[in-house]
């Protein structure tokens, strides 16, 4: 079983995309809803994601906050098109641009389509209180606003928010992945 620990913010300016060391486009899609898993119905979301020429089955307990058991399986991209079709929800499609910085590695998703616009930086960490530096282009922490994890996009995406949705960061608790 992996645990997860993983901190989400919003990116301010594009200062990052320089150090940029690779790109890889993801489309990712959800087997089950976020009103299934809110509800307690299901205990974790399933997601399969086609990212550059690979693919991989996902599910992760919807436990709040940063840390998270996480299960991955890599799966023929032939079957991930066809579980994409099965998806509930939107397909969430970004670009993930892989940074260095301070000897952690970030990940930064430019997401596109319905949720264009958007874009977040992702850090795994070790421990929930390990430190790390926080770069210039790193924004207001969004690990606990569940509008923002992947799963809430797929079933409202970034195009469907409000203007004071767009400038207000919440920190409800999420309640799922």
């Amino acid at each position: 079983m992996g645990i997860e620990i993983e901190r989400k913010f919003l990116v301010v300016g594009d200062d990052w995309r320089a150090a940029a060391q690779r790109v890889v486009p993801m489309a990712q899609g959800y087997l089950n809803d976020l009103a299934m898993v809110d509800s307690g119905a299901m205990q974790a979301s399933v997601r399969v994601r086609i990212e550059g020429d690979a693919a991989f089955l996902n599910i992760k307990s919807r436990e709040a906050g940063p840390s998270r058991q996480e299960f991955d399986y890599e799966i023929p991209v032939a079957d991930a098109r066809a579980l994409l079709a099965l998806c509930v929800g939107g397909i969430v499609e970004k670009r993930r641009h892989y940074v260095e910085r301070a000897g952690h590695p970030w990940e930064i998703d430019e997401f596109l389509g319905d949720n264009a616009g958007l874009v977040v930086a992702e850090i795994e960490l070790d421990d929930v209180d390990e430190a790390f530096e926080r770069p210039a282009w790193l924004g207001p922490e969004a690990t606990h606003a569940q509008r923002y994890y992947n799963l809430a996009l797929a079933a409202r995406p970034y195009s469907q928010w409000q203007g004071d949705e767009r400038r207000a960061l919440d920190l409800e608790e999420p309640a799922s992945c």
